[in-house]
């Protein structure tokens, strides 16, 4: 079952400047804001808590990975969603049983999480990312 929106991707060239403005924006302070990389994904991100959700600032490590395509492409903006489980690989199949088909395998994500992406065809044009917290 889908617990929660965790968090909203946007795909920026610049992680600093975008977190200053959403910083701003928001009124987060430091101890809403956790920046790390992600070398398996080329890239270098920023959440922002904001209540029980988090606003992700994408912002690529070089001109290989998905993110630097993804804005050479169309530009910064929304990337994704993603949608918190409890259980990724029974939430995997029961996508699958509905023909919305993963386009990627399940692999360790941003914030020590395993995550899966689903193909935005199917999703009104919206890449969607289904997370489960890795527990310790």
């Amino acid at each position: 079952m889908i617990s929660n929106i965790d968090h909203i991707a946007i795909a920026v060239h610049d992680l600093e400047n975008a977190l200053e403005r959403f910083r701003t924006l928001i009124g987060a302070t430091d101890e809403q804001i956790l920046i790390e990389e992600v070398p398996s994904e080329k890239v270098r991100v920023a959440f922002i808590q904001v209540g029980n959700s988090k606003i992700e600032l994408l912002e690529p490590l070089g001109t290989a990975g998905p993110i630097s395509k993804f804005l050479e492409k169309r530009g910064e903006g929304l990337h994704h969603i993603a949608l918190e489980t409890e259980n990724l690989e029974a939430e995997i199949e029961r996508a699958v049983k509905e023909n919305l088909l993963p386009i990627s395998n399940p692999s360790e994500g941003a914030g020590g999480k395993k995550v899966v992406f689903f193909n935005p065809k199917d999703t009104s044009k919206v890449l969607v990312e289904f997370i489960q917290k890795i527990q310790d």
